[in-house]
C-alpha cells in the first residue's frame, strides 16, 4: 500500500508536521510505503483555465512546466492521498489550493469529447491543524474535499484535526498522538480491504 502525503504547511517543523509524525510512523510500522511531498517549497503555478488538459486522455496534459507534473506521477502511483494542512481562513494554505485547482487535469470531463477520470478510485483523507474549534475551523475545507472526491470518483475516508492555540502544548499530550495513530490504522484498513 502506498500513501502520498501532500503537505501544505509553510513550516517544516510546525504544528501540522508535528501532528503527522506519529501518523507516518504508524503507517510505516504496518509496512505501508509513505511518500511525503512538501508544497510550499515547490513551484506550483495557479490554474488559468486554458482547458488544454481536457483533450489529453493518456496523461496529465497541463502545458505548465512546474512541479505539478511530478505530483501527477506520484498521485497515479498512490493508493491514498493525505492532504495535510494548517487551516487559514477556513481553508487550506495557498500552495495546497493551487495544487487542488490544478488537479482539474485529472478529470477529462470538459474537452471536445468526454474522457476518463485518471485518478478514479483513489482514497483521500485530511490531516489538519487550526486555531478555531475543530468543526468550525476544518469543516469548510472538508466540505470542499468531499465535493472534489464526489466529482472525481475518489473515496473520502475521513479526517483528523487538532486545535492548537497554545504554542503546541495541545500537540504534546497523548490525545493528539492517539488521534494520529488511530487515523493511520483507519487509513491502512480502508486501503487494504
Amino acid at each position: 500500500m502506498r500513501v502520498l502525503i501532500l503537505m501544505g504547511s509553510f513550516r517544516p517543523n510546525g504544528n501540522t508536521a508535528t501532528f503527522l509524525k506519529p501518523f507516518i510512523e504508524t503507517l510505516k510500522s504496518m509496512e505501508a510505503e509513505v511518500e511525503y511531498i512538501t508544497l510550499a517549497d515547490k513551484k506550483i503555478s495557479p490554474c488559468d483555465a486554458c482547458w488544454k488538459c481536457q483533450d489529453v486522455f493518456d496523461g496529465y496534459g497541463c502545458p505548465k512546466n512546474d512541479y505539478m507534473q511530478d505530483i501527477f506521477k506520484e498521485v497515479l502511483k498512490a493508493d491514498c492521498l493525505i492532504l495535510a494542512t494548517p487551516i487559514y481562513t477556513w481553508y487550506c494554505t495557498p500552495p495546497m489550493k493551487a495544487m487542488l485547482d490544478r488537479f482539474y487535469g485529472m478529470n477529462k470531463y470538459y474537452g471536445r469529447e468526454p474522457g476518463p477520470c485518471l485518478w478514479e478510485g483513489k482514497k483521500v483523507g485530511i490531516v489538519a491543524t487550526c486555531g478555531y474549534e475543530l468543526e468550525y475551523g476544518i469543516s469548510p475545507f472538508e466540505d470542499g474535499i468531499k465535493r472534489l472526491c464526489e466529482h472525481s470518483h475518489l473515496e473520502y475516508i475521513g479526517k483528523i484535526g487538532i486545535r492548537d492555540y497554545d504554542n503546541m502544548i495541545a500537540l504534546r499530550d497523548g490525545e493528539a498522538k492517539k488521534k494520529a495513530v488511530d487515523f493511520a490504522k483507519v487509513v491502512f484498513e480502508k486501503c487494504t480491504k
